[in-house]
């Protein structure tokens, strides 16, 4: 949608934000109709264009994920403003910054480890993210927050969670707290689902000591010519036949 076409409103609600990733991404697609993920990364440095596109969406502003063609010929995604009608205006104050003291709380309760890998981190390399994502449920009062729904994610963890949420159907259309409540990214010990995919997922990772057993495993794939993901799970599998007999 070019400027010409939105509402005075609209456009004086898109100048009041002053965030600053998302105010860049509003004001470049108020000036050119849309924003790639080439150009967030070429012009702005943001190699991690869903999470500079959810910021805009956290405050309640609609916008469309499309795809263009890029220079070189190559498929690439986009993003437009969507319906000026569908603003959620109790968001436009955006998420608010959750304190040290809170960020602690969740370390006391689940240690300080991704609540996705399970790896151990340092407390300053985990960042604390909503179990359903803010777009979804917005963010209750200060006094009214749960410890249940936040966890701690690594900063892998925190794109990949960030990047299939971007490509979620329920995201998309009808952005049912229920449905992210049951998928994998809200709560990877109790899930029925992806991103709406039937798909289980295991993250294993091998440190120290454990990196040893990890290169024979890597050594006995490379031999079977297989990946390392399709030989572990061929391992798993005869395992348990061998344990039903």
């Amino acid at each position: 949608m070019e400027r010409a076409k939105l509402p005075d409103d609209f456009v004086e609600l898109l100048n009041s934000v002053t965030a600053k990733r998302a105010r860049t991404v509003i004001q470049h697609i108020l000036k050119h109709g849309f924003i790639t993920t080439e150009e967030l990364e070429s012009d702005y440095g943001y190699k991690h264009a869903p999470r500079a596109a959810r910021d805009v969406r956290e405050l309640g502003i609609p916008l469309e994920t499309y795809s263009v063609k890029n220079a070189a010929g190559r498929t690439i995604a986009a993003y437009r403003f969507g319906d000026p009608g569908k603003v959620e205006r109790g968001k436009l104050g955006g998420r608010k910054i959750l304190s040290k003291e809170f960020k602690l709380s969740l370390v006391e309760k689940d240690g300080c480890r991704c609540f996705i890998c399970l790896e151990v981190f340092e407390e300053r390399y985990l960042a604390v993210d909503h179990r359903v994502p803010y777009e979804i449920r917005g963010e209750r009062k200060p006094l009214q927050r749960k410890l249940a729904d936040y966890m701690l994610l690594c900063m892998s963890c925190n794109r990949a969670k960030s990047w299939s949420c971007e490509h979620c159907p329920n995201r998309l259309v009808e952005k049912s707290v229920a449905v992210c409540e049951s998928c994998y990214w809200a709560r990877p010990e109790d899930y029925k689902h992806i991103a709406l995919r039937a798909i289980r997922r295991l993250d294993v990772v091998w440190t120290e000591k454990e990196i040893e057993v990890y290169e024979r495993l890597r050594a006995l794939a490379c031999r079977s010519g297989a990946r390392i993901p399709d030989y572990v799970k061929t391992v798993i599998a005869k395992h348990l036949r061998n344990q039903s007999h």
